[in-house]
Formats: structure tokens, sequence, C-alpha cells
């Protein structure tokens, strides 16, 4: 019998796996990237449904909560839920500041010796142990331009609790003969208030339409001559265009529409060297251009003329 031998591998097969390679892998070939796992847990999720929702292709729901959360947002504001809420936090924040000293305690007035105290405060609109911090000093300022006397105020904090406030007031210049009454107005027009009572009794009396805006350089270049003014009851400002003198005897003096200072002056003239307010008149009509004045007899004769024909009333 032929022993049996047991033959060693060859140093080529050496280390080599009997196994044949698996088919489709060759050597020397890449190696193939993994498919990463997909993301799991809560948050994940959550963020998977909110994608989807909001994903392009799907508008009309986008839309919708879009609108959702317009119509809420709009019930909260028109609910006042808002300003409610902002009340309650100024006014806890208005109290704590008071308790640290910073409260409203003395407001100090000036200047107003026609605008009643009641009045100025109320306009301010401030309370005892407001916070000084809460005044809007611009829109009290405002209300207190409304008041009829007020030109201009100023308003002021003094820490730690005091308001100063400085009124500007109007100063009357004439009275104004409306059909609705008599009104007070300043230089420039402006009407002030319809009291007229008697401590204002020595100014000026505006009649017709347009007075006002128009009265001051006129008033001023009458108030040059003491004779007239001593004898003018009202300033007529005729058709819109011209003024009429109407003295305490009833007399009309016409004044032309232009150039009348130098017919103030004749007037003037008139009255101290001729006395011509002594005579029977009732009207002056100083309007021709000529140096001749033409006046009218109580008994509607004239007295003195350059023309045929009675001064009239335009």
């Amino acid at each position: 019998m032929r022993p049996v031998s047991k033959q060693r591998p060859s140093e080529r097969t050496r280390g080599k796996s009997s196994r044949s390679p698996a088919r489709g892998i060759t050597r020397g070939a890449a190696p193939q990237p993994r498919r990463s796992k997909r993301a799991s847990g809560f948050w994940a999720g959550v963020g998977r449904v909110v994608a989807a929702i909001f994903s392009p292709r799907r508008p009309m729901v986008l839309l919708t909560i879009v609108v959702v959360i317009l119509s809420v947002a709009a019930a909260i504001v028109t609910g006042g839920v808002i300003p409610r809420t902002l009340n309650k936090t100024d006014v806890a924040a208005n109290a704590l500041v008071s308790h640290a000293g910073f409260g409203i305690a003395q407001v100090h007035l000036y200047g107003n010796a026609r605008t009643a105290p009641a009045d100025i405060m109320a306009a301010l609109g401030v309370k005892a142990n407001q916070s000084i911090f809460g005044v809007n000093l611009r829109q009290a300022r405002a209300r207190l331009m409304t008041l009829p006397w007020v030109a201009d105020a100023d308003i002021k904090r003094r820490y730690p609790d005091d308001l100063t406030v400085k009124i500007t007031e109007r100063v009357p210049y004439a009275h104004w003969q409306t059909p609705n009454g008599v009104l007070l107005v300043e230089r420039q027009g402006r009407v002030i208030t319809s009291d007229s009572s008697a401590r204002f009794a020595g100014l000026p009396l505006l009649l017709g339409d347009g007075a006002p805006e128009h009265a001051l350089g006129f008033i001023e270049a009458v108030a040059r001559h003491r004779a007239i003014v001593k004898r003018v009851k009202a300033y007529q400002y005729q058709s819109g265009r011209r003024w009429n003198l109407i003295l305490d005897n009833g007399v009309i003096v016409k004044l032309p529409e232009t150039d009348w200072d130098a017919q103030i002056k004749e007037l003037d003239r008139l009255i101290v060297d001729e006395g011509i307010l002594e005579t029977n008149i009732r009207e002056i009509d100083l309007r021709p251009t000529s140096p001749f004045f033409f006046v009218v007899g109580r008994d509607g004769v004239p007295s003195k003329e350059k023309k045929t024909e009675t001064g009239s009333a335009i």
C-alpha cells in the first residue's frame, strides 16, 4: 500500500481564501456609499409635517393659514386686548414712579391775566400724583393753544414733582360789530372772543365785512391826529375797498381807496382851523382828487361843493 502524504500549500496560494469572489465585485473597485438613515424622533416628525404644510405644492393650504393668522390678529386689535394691556402696564408704571417721588404735586401758572386757571388745568389734562414723565408736553401745549386768549404757551418740567406753565395772552385791539354781536379782535384781525365787557370800552369800533383784516394801518394813520381820534365813533370798511369815519355827532367822513393820509391830514385841518364840525353838515366827502372838499348840509343842501351831485354812501 502506498503511503499517503499531505501536500503542503505552495507559497503562491498561501494566505488566499479558497472562496471565490462574489459576483459583481472586482478587486481594487471603490466602495459604494451607504444610504443615510432617515432622521427619526419627535422633532424630526414635526419638521416634516411643517415642511409638508408650507410646501409650494400646496398654495391653498398656505393661503388659508395666512388668512386665519390675520383674522386672529385683527380680532385681538379690535377687541381692545392690546390697549387694555398697555393701559394696565402704564398705570402700574405710573404708580411706581409716583411712589418714588416723581408724582406731580404742583403746577405753577404765569401770564394768565384773562384765562381762568381751571381752563388751563382742564387743557393740560394732568392729575395729582400723575407721573411727571407721563405728561406729553407737546400735546398739552396744543390743547392750551385752543383756548381763546392764549397766543403762546410754554410748559416745562421741574423735577422732581412740579410743572411750570407760562402763558402769553392775546392783546385786544378793537371791537368788531357783526350781525351775531360784538367781537373782540387782535391787531392782525383774528377774533379773540365775544367778550365785550366794559373793561374794553376804550377800543376802536369796526364796522363792515373784512374790517378787522384791513384796520391796522388805517387806525394808526388816524391815531396820529388827536383832533380826529377824539371825535371818531366808528371806523366803517365800505364795500370792501375803502373807509368811512363815523364821528360822534353823526357826521360821515368819506375817504378815498388810496392815498388817504393826505385826506386825513386835511380833515384834521378842517376840524382844528375851520371848526367844520361846528357847522350844519352831515357828510364830508374827501374822495375827489382836487384840494376841495364836498360838504352836504343836514337839510340836504350843499354848503360847499365842487360837483353838483351830493355824496353817496359808496
